[in-house]
């Protein structure tokens, strides 16, 4: 697998196929194989003339993990993606973030438009960009916790057995969450100047509403993900087929 350094930090990615680059930005605890390669979003993008670019976040997948949250600010985080592009010598991208890749992706539509030709903000609503009602110290404790068994928080236990099931450092990962946590008000979402899509799943209860981000981003289009949670919209059919959609219309 390819990788590259951003300053001192090794970044894993893949990239794949050919036609206008889509850059793929997984979700916290996953990897760009769980997030984009098993559930087929790689092949199918692929199949529809694209080329597919997906790294590994820092401190995820077979990137570097680093222990300190401070190595972790969404800026920090955010500015791992505009290195790949350069690296990569790609000047524009559509980009799609899930959950954490989603406020990250968020962030560089408000900060770094240019670089963006569109935005698709994946399993994250009002809640997890502007509310903060997105995974917290309650998920940083399960993951340090000896084990499953020790953690009694239902959205703590979720997440511990999604990082066991993918065999994540969870150290790397507790440090992760808590140096995420910022969050964008209300007045920057509403200042997001590039072409967005939300898609959520319709029973998300981590990401919150999709519709009510969608009505402070001027122009953006909301996909409802029926009958999905945060964990299974990912691979989800209408979720492809909107973002095919989506995608299509900016060309």
């Amino acid at each position: 697998m390819p990788s590259f350094h951003n300053g001192a930090v090794e970044i894993a990615y893949l990239d794949e196929g050919e036609g206008d680059p889509i850059i793929l930005v997984h979700g916290f605890a996953s990897s760009k194989n769980v997030n984009w390669v098993y559930p087929t979003w790689v092949s199918e993008l692929r199949k529809n003339g694209r080329r597919v670019i997906a790294l590994d976040n820092r401190g995820h997948g077979e990137s570097a993990k680093l222990y300190e949250p401070a190595q972790y600010s969404i800026p920090t985080m955010a500015g791992d993606v505009l290195a790949l592009m350069d690296h990569l010598a790609i000047p524009q991208a559509d980009l799609m973030g899930y959950s954490m890749g989603g406020r990250m992706t968020a962030w560089l539509s408000l900060n770094e438009p240019q670089r963006l030709r569109s935005a698709i903000l994946g399993g994250i609503g009002i809640g997890g960009l502007i509310e903060g009602t997105g995974p917290g110290e309650n998920v940083a404790k399960a993951l340090e916790a000896p084990s499953l068994d020790d953690v009694s928080d239902p959205v703590g236990r979720t997440f511990r057995a999604f990082a066991d099931q993918t065999r994540s450092d969870r150290k790397a990962l507790a440090a992760c969450l808590r140096g995420t946590r910022d969050l964008m008000t209300k007045d920057e979402a509403a200042r997001i100047d590039v072409p967005v899509l939300i898609a959520v799943g319709s029973t998300d209860d981590v990401a919150g509403s999709a519709s009510a981000l969608g009505a402070i981003i001027p122009g953006s289009e909301v996909l409802d993900i029926p009958n999905r949670d945060h964990m299974r919209a990912v691979g989800d059919k209408v979720y492809k087929t909107g973002v095919l959609d989506f995608l299509s219309r900016r060309s």
